[in-house]
């Protein structure tokens, strides 16, 4: 169990790695920083009360990428004497999660203490994996928060589903996205017009992960050319792409967009 020097409630401290990505070193440090969610994290709401009371049930987070899901579970993190482990289902085995998971139900029998365990892309493990949770988040020995892009109606089994709240994080706006960017332009000491700042929130898809990217990538193109145009940056950054998802669900959500625009009588928005 990891212990944390004592911080403001929802204060995390500061990395000083230089290394990190831009969007590392601005990542929100306290529930008031994290733009764009204000449903989820509005007063008296179910994920507020538990960040505040610190007493947290299992649930999963399903949002598009860049929205806080990671974010959040690193405010839970900071903010816990409980056991806490993070695991992305893309880079590590079942096998791993199933060795914390048996140390979480020895510490649970023995300290009666459970473990926040952390899955991000939780919709990477097929479904006989997924049931390797169920029998330590029954006992309560695991708190299983999951993070996913994906429909988990569609992705997560559902006797694990029964057991885990689902909180939707909605896209960001282009308000908030031009927020986080300034935020970014700011850490980077970087003079940037607010054309390019509202361009670069048009193009990332929501996604200020990619919009904090994007802003890190053009820096040493700004710095050395103040004027340079947006038609160059877009060069530089290649075509912007939306997010799909091939055959699940937002394939769908953008055939239906398609169909509203062309009987809408909008061809550009059909483009």
């Amino acid at each position: 169990m990891k212990r944390k020097d004592q911080v403001t409630m929802f204060d995390v401290p500061e990395r000083t790695d230089l290394t990190s990505p831009l969007a590392e070193k601005i990542r929100p440090r306290s529930i008031s920083e994290i733009r764009g969610q204000h449903k989820l994290l509005s007063e008296g709401s179910l994920l507020l009360r538990m960040l505040q009371e610190g007493r947290y049930h299992s649930f999963i987070m399903w949002g598009p990428p860049g929205t806080g899901k990671t974010t959040i579970a690193r405010l839970i993190e900071s903010h816990t004497d409980q056991p806490f482990v993070h695991f992305s289902a893309v880079l590590s085995s079942i096998n791993d999660v199933k060795a914390v998971m048996r140390d979480a139900d020895y510490i649970f029998r023995t300290r009666n203490l459970s473990t926040i365990l952390f899955i991000d892309e939780i919709h990477r493990f097929n479904k006989s994996q997924q049931d390797a949770f169920l029998p330590y988040v029954e006992s309560g020995a695991v708190i299983l928060i999951g993070a996913t892009t994906e429909n988990p109606s569609f992705e997560v089994i559902p006797a694990l589903l029964s057991r885990c709240h689902v909180f939707v994080l909605d896209m960001l706006s282009e308000e908030d996205l031009m927020a986080i960017i300034h935020r970014g332009c700011v850490e980077l000491g970087l003079d940037c017009c607010e054309e390019i700042k509202g361009w670069l929130a048009q193009q990332c898809g929501g996604d200020a992960r990619r919009a904090l990217n994007d802003l890190e990538m053009i820096t040493p193109d700004l710095n050395v050319s103040p004027d340079i145009t947006i038609s160059r940056l877009a060069e530089i950054l290649a075509k912007k792409t939306m997010f799909y998802d091939k055959n699940r669900e937002e394939h769908y959500n953008l055939i239906s967009a398609l169909h509203k625009s062309l009987r809408g009588s909008d061809p550009q928005a059909g483009l």
